[in-house]
């Protein structure tokens, strides 16, 4: 089926979805209004293509006329450049929807390979996350910061909420490798470290049942740098889920009720995205996309300090500007990720 096809149709659906409103009550009104919304922008896009492609057919006509065709050339320079815009834009919008993308996201930061050095990366990119986070306008919320001793972190996880906040962040899920020469360091030897990036979609209640029978819940005190701020009593918590012995553990706060609560939340989106993963590996099993799959066993991006270079593995794309990228500037890796990964949708789609 051709594209223009396929928009016929768009069109067509929403005429009938304007005509089905007009009769239609309760729950049929809902669900029908809902249809009608989710195709709205696309039914615009379509519209706007069209207008243009008739205003480059009209231009294209004139281009006869002696005396119109300086005015028609103007016009066919901007319409060669706005109707392609159009085209891609609309293709894009065909193309099935991660139902997830809308979410909040929870991050989460763990260091792996390279002891003290791995920890202190890892508090560094947590850092730029929420540097990135906040300059979106987003609202981030640490739910668990397990500091180290020299100010690193073994683990740290963040709610993040805001529009699109996963379809920008799912791409970064991975293992992030670091370059460098750590400060404790007295022969100026390059090390190499790793973290583990996981960016989870937030999950309701509603999207994953959780019997409390499959649950096993430990106390225990919270650990930390020392100071004031670790806590004295039995407040951190470890939740085990049996059945799918996902295990999850928070000690930010010195309540154990709030602990729990945030624990429940981090393993809700544990549980979830492991079932999506687990349909998407069923459906698209021979397939896999250029940027990923979201393992974090998977290295995606290093981070070479000496050269001051960001490279991402999947895409082939280096920046040298790893200073920048450190003070949260990831848009640029991000978008490209993005790209990637609608050509490579687009072309499966035959779109």
């Amino acid at each position: 089926m051709s594209l223009s096809d396929k928009l016929d149709r768009v069109l067509f659906r929403a005429q009938e979805l304007r005509h089905l409103l007009e009769t239609a009550d309760g729950t049929a009104f809902g669900v029908l209004s809902r249809e009608l919304s989710e195709i709205a922008p696309l039914v615009e896009k379509v519209g706007a293509l069209r207008e243009a492609e008739r205003a480059r057919s009209e231009a294209e006509a004139m281009l006869a006329d002696p005396e119109m065709r300086a005015l028609a050339e103007d016009e066919l320079a901007g319409l060669k450049q706005s109707v392609p815009a159009l085209e891609r834009e609309i293709r894009v919008a065909l193309l099935p929807r991660d139902s997830a993308d809308e979410r909040n996201a929870i991050l989460e930061i763990r260091p792996a390979a390279g002891g003290d050095e791995a920890a202190l990366f890892a508090a560094e990119l947590f850092g730029a996350y929420r540097r990135f986070s906040e300059a979106r306008g987003w609202r981030w919320e640490v739910l668990d910061y397990d500091e180290s001793d020299l100010g690193g972190v073994k683990g740290a996880t963040a709610e993040i909420a805001g529009r699109g906040v996963f379809a920008q962040l799912k791409f970064e899920s991975g293992v992030h490798r670091v370059q460098r020469v750590p400060a404790t360091e007295t022969q100026g030897r390059i090390h190499t470290s790793t973290v583990t990036v996981a960016v989870l979609p937030e999950a309701e209640e509603v999207d994953v049942q959780i019997n409390e029978a499959d649950l096993r819940i430990d106390t225990y005190r919270a650990s930390g740098a020392g100071g004031q701020h670790v806590n004295k009593t039995d407040s951190a918590v470890r939740i085990t889920h049996i059945p799918t012995n996902t295990v999850v553990a928070m000690q930010e706060e010195r309540s154990q009720h709030k602990n729990r609560a945030k624990a429940m939340k981090l393993l809700r989106a544990k549980i979830f995205e492991a079932e999506r993963q687990r349909l998407a590996n069923t459906r698209s099993a021979d397939r896999k996309s250029q940027v990923g799959s979201g393992d974090r066993s998977e290295r995606i991006r290093t981070y070479n300090f000496p050269q001051g270079r960001v490279t991402d593995h999947r895409i082939g794309l280096t920046l040298h500007k790893i200073d920048r990228v450190m003070l949260g500037e990831l848009s640029e890796i991000i978008e490209a990720l993005q790209a990637e990964d609608e050509a490579a949708r687009l072309a499966e789609a035959g779109l």
